[in-house]
Order: structure tokens, then sequence, then C-alpha cells
């Protein structure tokens, strides 16, 4: 058995699309998927994708991403309402968004926002960020307000113990995860990034894999005993930056 991990396919690009329906129907059919958020914010194409790859794997397990709680193509609901639109749609697709225990393993999703921990927003992010456009809150919610609604839902999978502990955000846990060599005109975007307070729990939680998705710089870096990885397909221009493939992050030899 294997775990694999991927995030951040976008399948709205078609390229992407083609990608995912081209996944072996055969090869992993013992195998585990973790998905960490970022597929689309279309709820029928996403019912179509999550449904494919839960065919071609033993189990996937899924964290909606930023962009599956955009409402721009579903102005009658808010974010908080899509964010449970999508885990129906996930299980009704046979799609795990709790935490799966396999004998020795468990898998823990994190649900997960962010809320400027990272540092405040410029104005340049404001004017360009597509979730302050399109996602909808209740009434007078802050950022941090959000993740701590989505943080709030972990709190009972924080004292999960096994052999082997994997869990899994769409948001990363800790600014430090992000290279050193990211251009400095790039980080005006480290704010909507993650939270701070995600890594709390992760250091509660203390696995010993954390896949995470958002930033697309795929990489691996071990940290506290914890093992941080980045496998984001990422849009199909970032070619410098993706694998562009499924990245193995465990196996048990039975």
């Amino acid at each position: 058995m294997k775990v694999f991990a991927i995030s951040d396919i976008h399948v709205d690009h078609q390229s992407n699309k083609e990608w995912l329906l081209g996944i072996s129907s055969q090869d992993y059919k013992s195998d585990i998927l973790i998905l960490a958020g970022d597929l689309t914010d279309n709820l029928q194409l996403l019912e179509y994708c999550l449904r494919n790859l839960a065919s071609k794997f033993a189990k996937v397990l899924f964290v909606p991403g930023n962009h599956e709680l955009w409402v721009a193509r579903n102005k009658d609901l808010t974010s908080f309402q899509k964010f449970y639109e999508v885990l129906k749609i996930s299980a009704d697709c046979g799609v795990l968004t709790s935490t799966c225990h396999i004998d020795h393993l468990s898998i823990v999703p994190l649900f997960s926002w962010y809320d400027f921990s990272f540092g405040q927003p410029c104005e340049k992010l404001r004017s360009v960020w597509s979730d302050f456009k399109t996602c909808t809150w209740t009434t007078g919610y802050t950022e941090r307000e959000v993740t701590d609604y989505f943080l709030r839902k972990n709190t009972d999978t924080l004292n999960t113990h096994n052999n082997v502990l994997i869990s899994f955000s769409h948001f990363l846990p800790r600014i430090d995860l992000m290279p050193f060599y990211i251009p400095p005109s790039y980080r005006y975007l480290y704010p909507v990034l993650g939270s701070s307070l995600l890594g709390e729990q992760i250091k509660i939680l203390k696995p010993k894999i954390h896949v995470y998705g958002h930033s697309h710089v795929n990489q691996t870096t071990r940290i506290e005993g914890t093992n941080y990885i980045n496998n984001a397909f990422g849009y199909p221009s970032e070619t410098n930056i993706a694998r562009k493939k499924l990245l193995c992050v465990y196996e048990h030899d039975e």
C-alpha cells in the first residue's frame, strides 16, 4: 500500500483536467490518495473529478481549498454554505473528509483558512487576491474568525494516535515553509498563505508527515520531527516549481 499526495490540480484548465482523467484506472487500486484542495470552484466539475479519482484509488481523502469556497457561480450561497455542499458532494462520491484509520496508519484531514498571522495584506494584495471578491462569509466575520471556525472542526482529531500519523491541509501551517529563494516581489502574497494557529494544531498532533498545498512550490522540509510536503500540480504555466505528477509520501510493505 502506498499513500500518494497532490494538491492544486485546478481542473478548470483543460490540460490539468486531461491529466487527472488520464491517471491509470488500474495502477493505484490498492493505494490511497491525499488531495489537498483546489480542484475547482465548479461543483459539477468537482463531483465529476472526485468520482473519477474515487474509482481509481482504494481511498481518496480531501480537504477543500480556497477555490472550492468561491461563490461566484453560486451566488445564493455563502462560502460557509458552499463548504458544506463540498463535504456532501465528497461523501456522495465516496471521498473521505474525516480521519481515516488503516491498521497502523491514520490520516487526518485538517480544515483551515488564513488569518494574516503571516503578515498584514498590502493594498496590492487586497486588489488582486480573488478570495476577497469571490468568497462571501457571514456578515461581520473577519479572516481570523473564519480561520477559527474551520480550526474548531479539527479539535476532536488532535488526540489521534497511531504508529504512523499523516495529516494534511490546504493552507500552510507555518510561514518558514516558504523557501528562501522566493523573490521579494512575490512575498506580498504571504499573508494569505495560511495560519500559525494551524501550525499550533499540528504541534499537538505531531504527525510523521504533513501534506499541504496552496503555495504551488513543490518541496519537502523537515521541521521538529515532521516532514512537510507540498506537491501542488499548479497552473499549466508553472513548470519550474511543480512536479506535475503524483508523489508517493508513504509506503507500507505488507
